[in-house]
């Protein structure tokens, strides 16, 4: 069994560019031991038999035909909005500089 140490944390800080509080310490060192007892507990799992998985679900991409179909032209979809110039939409303001 994987023991995680504050040697093996300075370590990987260090590696990472990273510095940590002592409180700081403590809290990813019993987070980093968390993650390794259940990623040991994982590789105890008797797997033979079972298939390999590319995606979690059994669907797959249903891919259609592309089709050419009837489009707005832009003077119509600029219709469609509450407020246009010229070639494009006009809305409200929303981010500041």
């Amino acid at each position: 069994m994987v023991k995680i140490n504050e040697e093996t944390i300075l370590k990987l800080a260090s590696l990472s560019k990273l510095k940590f509080e002592k409180k700081e310490m403590d809290l990813i060192t019993n987070d980093m031991q968390k993650m390794i007892d259940f990623i040991q507990t994982l590789e105890e799992i008797n797997t033979d038999g079972v298939k390999p998985l590319i995606h979690m679900t059994e669907g797959y991409n249903n891919y259609r035909q592309d089709e050419v179909k009837e489009m707005l032209d832009q003077k119509e979809a600029l219709k469609n909005g509450p407020q246009s110039d010229s070639t494009y939409f006009k809305i409200p303001k929303v981010l500041d500089k």
